[in-house]
Order: structure tokens, then C-alpha cells, then sequence
């Protein structure tokens, strides 16, 4: 759907927001509340189809407003009953979000934006680089395309597929009120993740902003090594980030931060390196998320062998820390972690072609 420069699309809003727009438009706060309910709650983009509504307002929003979602190009099953869509955005952009069903919850993994500019050297997605970030609208369209397409609840939301959450702030904070929003889809705070690979001071600021769950890509336990696996530590040290996540703990003995952790073969996955991990994340309540690592064309890194994974894991859970392996789901489809690239134009313009699959 090609946008119409003259209107408003609603998706942007969050219910603040949409209170606001109606208030601007001349009408009640509480018409922005049902709105924002008839959209998000019941799937329903027709105006006309807002029965709540009076007539002369129906007709306002339309010539002020639209509810426009991203398009689906193509979509695509996997045997293991993983789901993944292909969506074009305004300027033709295109990202991919993938649904994760699971015996006892379903997840929806997102895009944040068109590529990613951080470069970690294990990622397809990074080896595309970045074009824009999503707006507000294009990160909650995505969750409603699925809970549309599913005709399902969503139990879980995570921001971990293309690009870095926290690089586009503002955007997702707003989506994640979206997604929590009783008049929405009612996603508590444990059940909304950011992933971040460790932006400190965006991390502090969601702090004071939001309770959402917080996912690191960590991939390494020293900063020599994850210098090289994930350059942005080469600004925010583990010395920053591990007592930012921390503090983004305190208050809630719920909680625990959930360590990515890609298992890269002759890398990363020794005993040495395990005892490291066990260090460094000594009085922080975690979750370590051990990735095996998923191959992409012209990458030189290898997953490691599954008794190491496993011989890793059980150094990691004798030491009292909760670790799990994750199961590699919708590789048939490239959807699996580390896999999500999409079709975009990196720094230099030059046009990539699409591929397919899950960031970070």
C-alpha cells in the first residue's frame, strides 16, 4: 500500500499519542481509546467499519488518516511449523519477521530497521548494512500482519530480528506500549524483549522509560574477543554494560537478563572461556541463550559441535546459572538466528539481493 502524503497513519500512534491526534482533530480523548482499539484489538483498518464512531467524524478521519500496514510479498512455512513473511514498507524496503510456534507459547520475532549499521561479524543481516530506521507504524505493523494472518493470540513479542533496537529509540519504545496496551494486545512486560548487542547508555535510559524485558547479545566474556565478534564494544565496554543491565534488574526479583551467546567453534565455546562467562556474570540474575551458530554464504565461522555446546551448557548450570540451548528453528526457510537479511540498499546504494531468515 503506497502511503498518501496527505494523511495521517494511525499505526504511529500509541495511545497517548492517539489521544492526542483527536484532541488536535477536535474531538475526545476517549474516541483516540477506541480507535486505537479497533485497530490493534480487532484488526479493523475501515473507518466506516468503526461503529462506535459518528458518522461526521468517520468521514473526518478519512480524509485526515489511513491505517496503513506493511504488505506482505511473500510468505513462507517451515516443517517445524515456523512461519516467515516477507514485507515491503514504504520506499520499498523490505524486512522480514518470522513466528515461532512452541508448545506452550507463540513468538513473533521483529525487525527495528532496514538492515543494520553495527556490524558483528557472525551476522548476515550486518553484512548487508544499514538503510534506515523503522518508524513507529512499521514495527507495530508487523505484529498486527501476524496476529491477522495467524487468526492466534501472540504470547510473545521479542525485538531480535533485523537491526539494533536501542539504535532506533524512540520508534520502538512507542511500539512496546503498543504491544502492552490493554486496548491493544495486552503483552505484560515479561512478555516483550529488546535485544540489544549493548548500546549503554540507551540501555539506561530504558531504565527510566520501561520495564520490558531486556535480551544482550553478549557472544563473548572478555572485550578482546567481543571486540572483534561485536564492535560496539569497542565503545561500551563489558565494564559499562554488565553493571548498566544490572541496575536495569533492581526492583524486580522476576526478572533476569537473557544472554545471547552464538556458539562459534574454536572461538568462543572453550572451558576457559565458559569459567570466564561464569566471572563476569557473578551477581547478575541471567539467563544464558546458547545460539548454535547458523552458516550464511561467505562466512568463514563454524557452529560448534554439539558436545561442546553441551559440555559448555553443563559448565554454566553447575554454577547456578540458568542455560539453555537454543533449538535452531526455520532453517529450511533461512529463519533461523543470525540468518535474517531481506532485500535493501546498503551505504553505498548498491542494491542486495534478497535472501531470507532471524538477527542476532
Amino acid at each position: 500500500m503506497q502511503p498518501d502524503e496527505q494523511k495521517t497513519n494511525l499505526l504511529e500512534f500509541d495511545r497517548e499519542g492517539m489521544e492526542a491526534f483527536f484532541r488536535e482533530m477536535g474531538a475526545k480523548p476517549f474516541h483516540g481509546r477506541n480507535v486505537l482499539k479497533w485497530i490493534h484489538k480487532h484488526g479493523v483498518t475501515d473507518f466506516d467499519s468503526m461503529t462506535d464512531l459518528s458518522k461526521p467524524l468517520r468521514a473526518q478521519l478519512k480524509e485526515a488518516a489511513e491505517v496503513r500496514v506493511p504488505e506482505i510479498v511473500f510468505e513462507q512455512p517451515a516443517l517445524d511449523g515456523t512461519h516467515k513473511w516477507l514485507l515491503e514498507l514504504d520506499c520499498n524496503n523490505r524486512i522480514e519477521t518470522v513466528f515461532i510456534p512452541e508448545p506452550n507459547r507463540s513468538t513473533l520475532c521483529i525487525s527495528s530497521q532496514v538492515g543494520c549499521a553495527l556490524d558483528c561479524s557472525f551476522c548476515s543481516t550486518a553484512q548487508q548494512g544499514f538503510n534506515r530506521n523503522l518508524t513507529t507504524a512499521e514495527i507495530i505493523g508487523q505484529v498486527w500482519v501476524a496476529q491477522r494472518e495467524l487468526d492466534r493470540p501472540l504470547s510473545n513479542v521479542v525485538l531480535m530480528g533485523m537491526g539494533e533496537p536501542l539504535a532506533n529509540y524512540d520508534a520502538v519504545l512507542a511500539a512496546t506500549r503498543i504491544m502492552q496496551d490493554d486496548l491493544a494486545y495486552m503483552l505484560s512486560k515479561y512478555r516483550v524483549t529488546i535485544s540489544t548487542s549493548g548500546i549503554v547508555p540507551a540501555i539506561r535510559q530504558l531504565t527510566r522509560d520501561s520495564e520490558v524485558s531486556l535480551a544482550v547479545s553478549l557472544h563473548a566474556p572478555s572485550n578482546d574477543l567481543r571486540d572483534q565478534l561485536v564492535p560496539i564494544n569497542r565503545k561500551y565496554p563489558l565494564e559499562e554494560l554488565i553493571p548498566a543491565c544490572r541496575d536495569y534488574l533492581r526492583g524486580d526479583k522476576r526478572r533476569k537478563v537473557t544472554w545471547e551467546y552464538v556458539m562459534l567453534d574454536g572461538i568462543n565455546d572453550s572451558d576457559r572461556q565458559a569459567k570466564q562467562l561464569i566471572r563476569l556474570l557473578e551477581g547478575t540474575p541471567s539467563k544464558v541463550n546458547l545460539i548454535p551458530f547458523n552458516p550464511f554464504p561467505g562466512t568463514e565461522y563454524r557452529c560448534s559441535p554439539m558436545e561442546r555446546i553441551d559440555a559448555f551448557r553443563e559448565r554454566l548450570v553447575r554454577a547456578g546459572i540458568v542455560t539453555t540451548t537454543r533449538k535452531t528453528r526455520g532453517n529450511d526457510i533461512d529463519a533461523a538466528c543470525g540468518q535474517l537479511v531481506g532485500r535493501v540498499k546498503d551505504r553505498s546504494r548498491r542494491e542486495l539481493k534478497h535472501s531470507g531468515g532471524l538477527a542476532r
